[in-house]
């Protein structure tokens, strides 16, 4: 058993719901065999939300680390390849916080590659019909922010973990009442697009 850990977000920005906090929930109730899942969803705030992941990777030491967050507007499931050294938010988070070209970590590296097999995993959900491309960029949000705390929190204490950030497009019905029209994927696909990313991810 490969130990995995999930992470999402709740909802921000105004929405009630996010896909990734639902897709933790579906794999934490039926976790693919050969996984021994925990999960966490993160409370959309600058300071708890890494500090909430940090603190359940040092408790559960996983194999593997996949984080999930929302990229509304997005017509893909993406992995991303980079995470940058940058808070610079278009909104404020939940709590108010709004840095805008400050450093995550000061004095840091400016990046940190996925460790995550991102081609074969687009290459997987690609096979199975679930649109998928890797992006280059995470944004400069709590996406990017929680992502760049793990990559380097695993490299200060020499942790040899697999880590990664996926960002999941809109839910069907979080657009339903939007007034453009926006790409959005349905629950299920987002749950077995998940499923197959953990399964690469452990085979790696």
């Amino acid at each position: 058993m490969t130990r995995v850990l999930l992470s999402g977000f709740k909802p921000f920005g105004g929405e009630t719901r996010n896909p990734s906090a639902e897709v933790v929930a579906a794999l934490r109730a039926a976790p693919p065999a050969g996984i021994a899942l925990s999960t966490c969803v993160l409370p959309v705030d600058r300071f708890a939300a890494g500090a909430t992941l940090i603190e359940q990777v040092q408790r559960d030491r996983p194999q593997v680390v996949v984080m999930l967050g929302e990229a509304g507007g997005r017509a893909r499931v993406t992995p991303e390849r980079v995470a940058i050294n940058v808070d610079d938010y278009r909104i404020a988070d939940n709590a108010g916080h709004q840095p805008r070209g400050e450093a995550v970590v000061a004095g840091a590296p400016v990046g940190y590659f996925s460790t995550l097999p991102i081609a074969a995993i687009v290459a997987d959900l690609e096979a199975a019909g679930i649109p998928a491309a890797i992006s280059d960029s995470a944004g400069t949000y709590l996406c990017n922010r929680v992502f760049y705390l793990l990559m380097h929190h695993g490299a200060v204490h020499g942790l040899s973990q697999r880590a990664g950030f996926v960002h999941l497009p809109y839910l069907h019905e979080q657009v339903a009442g939007k007034p453009h029209a926006v790409a959005s994927l349905a629950l299920p696909t987002l749950i077995e697009a998940v499923r197959i990313v953990l399964l690469r991810s452990c085979a790696q």
